[in-house]
């Protein structure tokens, strides 16, 4: 049954910033009208009404932290027609602004979002898509966009400053370490688990955790395949994800990109049985990791990572790591429709999603940059095999969509 405004939020303090953060946030990514700036006048009235609508069941939930970007095309500014009207007190707004070699654009693009959400400060502020060493420089430099941040915090026009990314473990501890930020917007879940590291890393330095993308990058879960439906009974493929990332205490907040308020309904099904997560969840893990290693090979779901460098030591870019994740679940768990996804983005996504599909590659050089991996001899196939299986019209970011 869905849940109704019966449902007790749970929250968890996000770290060092002290915030009493609720494990369910309302993601402004997918309820906007357009992917760029527009006239509100160009926004339907049923599109800013389902908004609207949205934000309210979030917060008769509890769920009152909501997040947005600059880089989310009219989110912020729908926002914005309703944030002013709704007890300012009693919410958490976070939006976030990549940094930038030019400081002056960083401030620009700041107070358009200050513009548009129609608010005097922002709870949480991002610095948005630190991926790669490139955009960390730009943060973190002399005279950079940290530094300009650090004046907003002063002013009380941001309360906490953190970072959210889409890069590479490596990458991510490395921005975790600078010592810099408060909070960390990443991705792990259980079709992912290669940042665990940053987030013990996060969790170390006291650092909010906070999910990204659990219901899209973490599996498309909301089509699932048949075969993962059944293994994931008596819970929803949504539902297991959901209280597989809540049983770490080192997590805090999972973002919830809801396109309408019924999105929550399957979130808040999972919530009302966050007091049994464990015994819920084992058995199905269980099942879950069984048929990845009955199909892919034994201690393939521990081992099948290790030794893959990232996608820059590979010829022609190949994402090898990336490419054999997507194989393993579209192979072991029918996940086919989430790997065609994410694999015909690979060359489009620059730091975003980088490295590319699979490209001709000699096939010695391939074995020797992956010769730590026990499954080394498999890997040629098994990239020929994904190629075959999940190669398909290429696909764009949402954001350039």
């Amino acid at each position: 049954m869905p849940a109704d405004q019966s449902t007790a939020m749970r929250y968890r303090r996000f770290g060092k910033t002290e915030l009493q953060m609720p494990v369910i946030t309302c993601g402004g990514m997918r309820f906007q009208h357009k992917w760029e700036d527009i006239p509100m006048g160009d926004v339907p009235l049923d599109g800013q009404a389902n908004l609207e609508a949205a934000i309210r069941k979030a917060l008769d939930m509890g769920i009152n932290h909501i997040e947005t970007a600059r880089g989310y095309g009219s989110s912020e500014m729908q926002l914005g027609q309703i944030l002013p009207n709704l007890p300012r007190d009693q919410m958490l707004i976070q939006t976030k602004v990549p940094p930038s070699a030019d400081p002056k654009e960083f401030v620009e693009k700041f107070e358009e979002s200050m513009k548009y959400l129609k608010l005097d400060y922002v709870d949480l502020f991002s610095m948005h898509g630190v991926n790669n060493e490139e955009v960390l420089d730009y943060a973190l430099r002399k005279g950079g966009c940290m530094e300009i941040a650090r004046r907003w915090q002063t002013e009380g026009r941001i309360r906490h400053i953190g970072f959210s990314t889409h890069g590479s473990c490596d990458m991510i501890c490395k921005a975790i370490e600078s010592d810099e930020f408060e909070y960390v917007n990443l991705h792990w879940y259980f079709v992912n688990d290669l940042n665990w590291p940053a987030v013990m890393a996060a969790h170390e330095r006291d650092m909010g955790v906070f999910i990204i993308s659990p219901n899209d990058k973490g599996g498309k879960l909301y089509e699932p395949s048949e075969k993962l439906v059944e293994l994931c009974q008596p819970l929803r493929p949504m539902e297991f994800n959901d209280l597989y990332c809540w049983n770490r205490e080192e997590v805090h907040t999972l973002s919830m990109g809801v396109s309408c308020p019924e999105d929550f309904d399957t979130h808040l099904d999972a919530l009302e049985r966050i007091d049994e997560t464990r015994e819920l969840i084992a058995p199905i893990e269980k099942r879950l990791r069984y048929e990845v290693d009955s199909i892919c090979g034994e201690s393939w779901g521990i081992h099948w990572s290790d030794g893959i460098p990232e996608w820059e030591a590979f010829e022609g870019g190949m994402n090898v790591k990336e490419i054999v994740r997507l194989w393993m679940w579209a192979k072991a768990l029918d996940m086919t429709a989430f790997g065609k996804m994410r694999y015909n983005l690979l060359g489009n996504g620059n730091h975003w999603f980088p490295g590319n599909k699979v490209q001709k590659f000699d096939e010695s050089r391939l074995l020797e940059t992956v010769s730590e991996n026990p499954f080394a001899q498999r890997i040629p196939d098994i990239l020929r095999e994904a190629d075959a299986m999940l190669k398909d019209e290429e696909v764009k970011r949402l954001s350039e969509s």
